[in-house]
């Protein structure tokens, strides 16, 4: 592997222990045409996303999620405490991956492709590794609510890593669990102006970021699209290379 590669993960171990992003409020309706259902009736908030907060766990060999919203509730009483939504974090860690995020209607944008499928609602979670076109079951993360949050653990890595995190209306009477929209009006659907509409309600990208309804393409957060995270490893770059200096100039004056 060449140098500038290891380089990059090793500083981003050793200086990035966790990435925050947030989300606008009040946008969990797609385009902003989508009809959430009224039997029953879903809270646009508990499907609105607020902020992503990603962290190292198990030394780096797990990662901890955070995912915020709006508000919470539990539609279909489960025994979870929330069964609103479909709450899918798809994670870029290395080349190539899976181009479409599953069952969203949607293509991943700017990393070509992702490498772990997290999917959570309030009636379990499940976490699938792409594998040269096939997917391969991990072990089930851990998940709980804490508030109008949900904590999440799950066997993937932390390191040089983007994100595509997404919320979707959940049914338990759909076999994967997403309402998926479509133009009919039904009150216990998602309607929205055209059929096909992308799935989630709400994606975690900038307001002025509408790329995932105008174009079917999501684009992700992370080391690859945040430039605030890159000045942070350059800046580490240069206090490691001064480091360096100083020492060998110190052991130079000492052989003096």
């Amino acid at each position: 592997m060449p140098r500038a590669p290891i380089l990059r993960r090793v500083l981003w171990a050793a200086v990035l222990a966790s990435l925050t992003f947030t989300d606008p409020a009040g946008d969990a309706f797609g385009d902003g045409s989508y009809r959430l259902p009224t039997r029953p009736a879903i809270n646009a908030d508990a499907l609105d996303l607020r902020s992503f907060r990603a962290e190292r766990a198990q030394g780096g060999k797990a990662s901890r999620f955070t995912v915020t919203f709006g508000g919470y509730q539990n539609p279909w009483n489960l025994a979870s405490g929330h069964s609103a939504g479909v709450t899918d974090i798809f994670v870029k860690t290395g080349q190539g991956g899976g181009p479409e995020l599953t069952g969203l209607r949607l293509r991943a944008g700017g990393v070509g492709g992702w490498d772990y499928h997290l999917s959570v609602s309030g009636a379990g979670a499940l976490l699938l590794r792409w594998n040269g076109g096939a997917l391969t079951p991990l072990p089930t993360p851990s998940v709980q609510r804490e508030g109008t949050s949900l904590i999440i653990e799950a066997q993937i890595p932390f390191e040089n890593t983007s994100y595509f995190v997404t919320s979707s209306a959940y049914s338990p009477l759909s076999p994967d669990g997403y309402l998926r929209p479509s133009r009919a009006a039904n009150p216990a659907g998602v309607q929205a102006n055209t059929d096909g509409a992308p799935v989630p309600l709400d994606v975690l990208a900038p307001l002025e970021d509408n790329s995932a309804y105008t174009r079917g393409v999501l684009n992700p957060v992370g080391l690859t699209r945040d430039w605030r995270l890159s000045v942070v490893l350059l800046l580490a770059l240069l206090s490691l290379g001064l480091f360096v200096f100083a020492a060998l100039r110190a052991r130079r004056e000492r052989g003096a």
